[in-house]
């Protein structure tokens, strides 16, 4: 018998599947990937998640494992090469966007000790459980999107920060009748 999963999830796509059963609503508190996942939702900006998940690992080799260091000193050469490579997106606001989110990751991580202290802050440490209803922005991804913008963050609208709270498991909005939704197949 097959669990009963949320509609969106793909059965034609092994890895969004995947990412479904494994990585969407759990939450998450390692840097790198909430990094990763921020830029990944950005990126996604005006293409469907299934592309982005497609080119995930291009996009961890193009942008050396998501080192936000590395990344916040890349110049107008890198963003050439990154524009010639066809694993990723080649939008060069979205790419520039990342170079500018690697910069403004440092000084958030400066002030705020990490992403991960600074983002499940806002949710007391505890995920939003929501009745699986379709949403697409909260006044919380409102008030995360308007500071992350003020701090220097592109590509972090209101809509794209709840699709990236929903990725991280600060929001679980898994269907009411997924078998996912209270972690019992993880």
């Amino acid at each position: 018998m097959t669990a009963q999963r949320c509609a969106w999830a793909n059965p034609a796509n092994p890895l969004y599947l995947h990412y479904h059963d494994h990585e969407w609503g759990v939450p998450c508190h390692d840097d790198v990937i909430l990094f990763e996942m921020l830029n990944l939702e950005g990126a996604q900006a005006g293409l469907s998640w299934e592309t982005v998940l497609n080119k995930r690992e291009s996009y961890r080799l193009a942008f050396d494992g998501w080192d936000a260091r590395k990344i916040a000193n890349y110049d107008a050469e890198k963003v050439e090469v990154l524009m010639s490579n066809a694993g990723i997106i080649r939008n060069r606001l979205k790419i520039n966007a990342t170079i500018g989110n690697a910069q403004a990751y440092l000084r958030l991580c400066e002030e705020c000790g990490s992403l991960d202290s600074y983002l499940w802050a806002y949710v007391q440490g505890q995920p939003i459980v929501n009745a699986g209803e379709r949403i697409i922005s909260t006044s919380l991804s409102d008030q995360i999107s308007k500071d992350l913008k003020k701090r220097g963050f592109k590509f972090v609208g209101t809509t794209i920060i709840y699709a990236y709270m929903q990725a991280i498991g600060m929001v679980n909005d898994h269907s009411a009748d997924c078998a996912w939704r209270h972690g019992v197949k993880r």
